[in-house]
């Protein structure tokens, strides 16, 4: 479970409330998603992030720092042979979590912003290698189309359209 954000001074505000801003307030930064990203694909080293994605080391020890802090990594010490110690970073269950985030971002990029060379990422059911999608399931589990789905204000909304 997520850390309690304290909404006593900005309880009227409709961003403190709406679960998008607030995880935008943690994921919205340059290379967060993509350092996550990393981590899912078993990546756990400083020079790895670093390599794979290009990032200055400055942004990337902000940016790891920040996904600790927020609970999505966690560090764990190593030493290389002959090396002195230095951390790793591993995903924790919050970070565990971002899989459907990264999924639907994935397959909107693949509609919407494609390369010619098909999808860079397949999710698959990690036993029977049966590709997977994202899909809204109602109670009774029935598949929904993303047409029938609506934004309707919950109990932490301000407003009651």
């Amino acid at each position: 479970m997520g850390k309690l954000v304290d909404m006593t001074a900005t309880s009227d505000s409709v961003n403190a409330r709406c679960s998008i801003s607030r995880g935008l307030e943690v994921l919205g930064e340059r290379w967060m998603l993509l350092i996550v990203r990393e981590a899912m694909n078993g990546f756990t080293r400083f020079a790895d992030f670093r390599e794979r994605l290009g990032v200055a080391p400055d942004v990337l020890s902000d940016r790891l720092a920040k996904l600790v802090d927020h609970g999505l990594l966690a560090t764990r010490a190593y030493r290389e042979p002959g090396q002195r110690e230095r951390l790793e970073y591993v995903l924790t269950p919050a970070g565990r979590d971002l899989v459907p985030v990264l999924a639907a971002i994935a397959a909107w990029g693949d509609v919407h912003v494609p390369t010619g060379f098909g999808p860079a990422t397949v999710f698959a059911d990690e036993s029977s290698g049966t590709p997977a999608r994202l899909a809204f399931v109602d109670a009774a589990g029935n598949e929904l189309p993303v047409e029938a789905i609506r934004f309707t204000p919950g109990p932490g909304s301000l407003s009651r359209r």
